[in-house]
């Protein structure tokens, strides 16, 4: 299996325009967050404002960086939901840098 580059395929303009629709976007929402050996993850209250918010950015940088995993949690009780994003290694920095 061949690694994907820990890389957007953004133009930097594009990336600038659509921000706000993408994962810096969703991080200022974001309740709190926590580095991981291999990425962050991300809290957010329980709505489904914020639940929609998060399908559509996962779907948007799925295809444009190819590198990330997203694991998100939905509690059962209704209590905060939280958001995974990691890849190889390489990707917390990467995420920082954004």
């Amino acid at each position: 299996m061949m690694t994907e580059p820990i890389a957007c395929t953004l133009k930097p303009g594009d990336l600038t325009t659509r921000r706000a629709e993408l994962l810096p976007g969703l991080v200022a929402r974001a309740a709190a967050r926590e580095a991981l050996p291999d990425g962050w993850r991300f809290v957010f209250a329980a709505d489904s404002g914020t639940l929609k918010a998060i399908a559509d950015v996962i779907d948007a940088e799925r295809q444009c960086c190819r590198f990330l995993q997203f694991q998100l949690t939905v509690p059962a009780s209704g209590g905060p939901m939280t958001l995974d994003v990691t890849g190889p290694e390489g990707t917390r920095e990467f995420l920082e840098g954004l």
